[in-house]
């Protein structure tokens, strides 16, 4: 019978116990392919199928789906609200588990949608445009946000092209935007107005009309006819992506010429970079809406799978312009910035 003595129990047990540990640890830090399969997710890029920024949003998702391996349905909203509240009540028919939507319609339309979904056993979240009070109440279930805190957003890009154009106290500034859609949307309109009436700047306010919203190039004569009658504009803000992508067809419709207006806006793409290079865009927001896409389904899979609550992220925590947008240029070019 072979003896062991005290000193080398205590080694034996702690090697055992070592390797036991080791293993245990190895098994739950092993990394897994496709993880979130087999969860159901629909999916909303926003605007029309192959659209300014809503293809960012796209393409964003369609990586998380490659990667995640979740069962994706998408949805394209032509960035109607009402349109997109409708789709929203087709998804939660189809019994998916987790829905991925802007908050265009805002809590009071939204929220009972939301709350419906929850108690059926869904998980919906929001991204580029908030809900709120539905967050606040729902976000330890899962309800995340990701995007940028839109009325902040707008403010800032005020004050920022105010200060960088020089504006003087009655000068004359156009916002083109869509303070009437109300909502997390709406404010982001109105803090671009409250920004410019901050640096004492004289308003001139247009709504974006709904052939504009789905298609940026219906609004060239819109444009034209407002710098035709307003000739000292100093500043041009367009609170759309799309739009912000047409400035160079726009400038050059009303004849303007590289820097005779100061543009700024929101949301890169190829058409934006080449117009911030040619010197028609000055300043642009980048929200990096593939992000918007990407992190608001790994949002609905970390909670599906491993009950986490909801993710809040600030996409557009920087500016371009001509001092950077070479470096943008060919993500922009891949509709990935």
């Amino acid at each position: 019978m072979k003896i062991v003595s005290p000193l080398q129990a205590v080694v034996g047990a702690s090697a055992a116990a070592a390797l036991m540990l080791g293993a245990t640890a190895a098994h739950a830090t092993d990394p897994t392919a496709k993880w979130c399969s087999g969860v159901k997710i629909a999916a909303f890029p926003g605007g029309p199928q192959g659209g300014v920024f809503a293809n960012n949003v796209y393409n964003g998702f369609k990586q998380a789906e490659t990667d995640l391996g979740p069962a994706v349905t998408y949805y394209f909203s032509d960035w109607d609200p009402n349109k997109m509240l409708t789709q929203i009540k087709e998804a939660m028919a189809t019994k998916v588990d987790g829905i991925a939507t802007y908050g265009f319609g805002g809590d009071d339309a939204t929220d009972p949608l939301v709350e419906k979904f929850y108690a059926a056993g869904g998980i919906f979240t929001s991204l580029n445009t908030s809900l709120p009070k539905a967050q606040a109440k729902y976000a330890p279930a899962g309800f995340g946000y990701v995007g940028a805190p839109n009325y902040k957003a707008g403010f800032a890009l005020a004050s920022e092209a105010a200060s960088r154009a020089k504006l003087a106290k009655g000068d004359e500034v156009f916002v083109w935007g869509l303070k009437g859609q109300g909502g997390d949307r709406g404010q982001r309109t109105v803090g671009v107005i409250d920004g410019f009436t901050k640096a004492g700047a004289k308003v001139i306010y247009q709504e974006i009309d709904a052939a504009t919203n789905k298609d940026p190039n219906s609004g060239t004569a819109t444009f034209v006819g407002l710098i035709k009658k307003n000739p000292k504009v100093k500043i041009v803000v367009t609170d759309h992506g799309g739009l912000t992508s047409n400035v160079g067809v726009y400038a050059k419709a009303a004849s303007l010429k590289p820097g005779q207006v100061y543009f700024a806006g929101f949301d890169m793409s190829p058409n934006t970079a080449k117009a911030v290079s040619e010197g028609f865009q000055n300043l642009v927001i980048d929200q990096q809406p593939f992000l918007q896409g990407y992190l608001s389904m790994l949002n609905i899979c970390l909670t599906k799978k491993f009950g986490f609550s909801g993710l809040d992220i600030n996409t557009a925590g920087a500016f371009v312009d001509k001092s950077n947008v070479d470096a943008v240029s060919p993500l922009a070019a891949k509709e990935i910035r």
